[in-house]
């Protein structure tokens, strides 16, 4: 049977998703010159930017992002996700979708944001990278300046752009960061994670910043549990830095992430009612600049909870 595309050009869940498969459904492009230039458009978008980061990989930035854009689209909010792990993309694959072009046309000059964006779940759109390019992981200071002046062309359909920046303290996740109004720092109650995620406030509080660094951890157990890995950070960071780290709360320990992993659907889709999930609209509060909701107190990690399972009246 056929791939079947959206009008983009993006295959749905289903048509073959994984990474190889992926690659082999595009034309070859040519590599990037070194001394290739984009013409920059006049100025950087208008919307409010917000960035996702962390100190090092795998304390589960990417699907905050994802689940955060469509619990933000759920209120009312056209959100625009920008896949900003250049070389390494995932955004796509946690949406079950394989789009047919990406961030390497637009270097390239072959295709226009425009081209590229396509619309995911719940009407968010998104901005796809490639996934093992070599080049467009090392992208010097022009091009990634090039990048995020050409998100304008968007400004008339979305009302907030999420970046899901690189893990790590090199360039080019600090160079994507920094060009953030707001800047969220993930991390895990692990130690190595929180360690790192104090080493990324460090090296963004020596760059030229909107704004202070926000923390969120993720697969917490307890809120408690949350709220002492925050307090140690934020303690460290206005000991040594001199800053003052916002709380930004804490997404629950729960078995639904992972099994919405697996199916590469957010589990915002496949589990609404999820502990997790709460913590993600709570998340998608304090970025509308509301009050959270509160976390529940109970221990985790939780398992997977489905509409017959709630209470009477919620």
């Amino acid at each position: 049977m056929p791939d079947t595309e959206n009008k983009n050009g993006a295959t749905p869940r289903g048509a073959g998703t994984s990474k190889a498969k992926r690659a082999a459904r595009r034309t070859p492009r040519p590599r990037l010159a070194t001394n290739q230039r984009m013409v920059p458009p006049a100025a950087r978008p208008k919307r409010r930017i917000v960035a996702v980061t962390s100190g090092k990989g795998g304390v589960g930035k990417t699907n905050i992002v994802t689940n955060l854009a469509i619990a933000l689209a759920r209120q009312g909010v056209r959100v625009l996700i920008v896949d900003g792990d250049l070389g390494l993309a995932n955004v796509d694959l946690l949406l079950g979708v394989a789009p047919q072009y990406d961030l390497q046309d637009v270097v390239l000059g072959q295709r226009n944001i425009r081209d590229v964006v396509f619309e995911g779940p719940d009407g968010i759109h998104v901005l796809p990278a490639s996934s093992g390019v070599e080049e467009l992981a090392n992208l010097d200071e022009f091009r990634t300046e090039c990048l995020l002046r050409s998100l304008s062309d968007m400004d008339e359909e979305c009302d907030l752009i999420l970046i899901d920046s690189p893990s790590g303290i090199g360039h080019n996740a600090t160079s994507m960061v920094q060009a953030a109004d707001q800047i969220l720092v993930v991390t895990t109650p692990e130690p190595t994670s929180f360690s790192d995620a104090y080493a990324m406030i460090k090296v963004l509080s020596r760059r030229p910043l909107k704004c202070v660094p926000s923390l969120l951890v993720n697969q917490a157990n307890s809120d408690d549990e949350a709220t002492n890995v925050a307090r140690r950070v934020r303690t460290v960071a206005k000991r040594f830095l001199n800053i003052d780290v916002e709380y930004w709360g804490c997404v629950l320990a729960d078995e639904s992430v992972a099994k919405s992993v697996q199916r590469q659907e957010p589990f915002l889709s496949t589990y609404p009612y999820s502990p997790a999930a709460s913590c993600i609209y709570s998340l998608a509060r304090r970025v509308m600049g509301q009050e959270p909701m509160p976390v529940a107190p109970a221990q985790g990690p939780y398992g997977v909870v489905t509409p017959d399972e709630l209470p009477e009246g919620v």
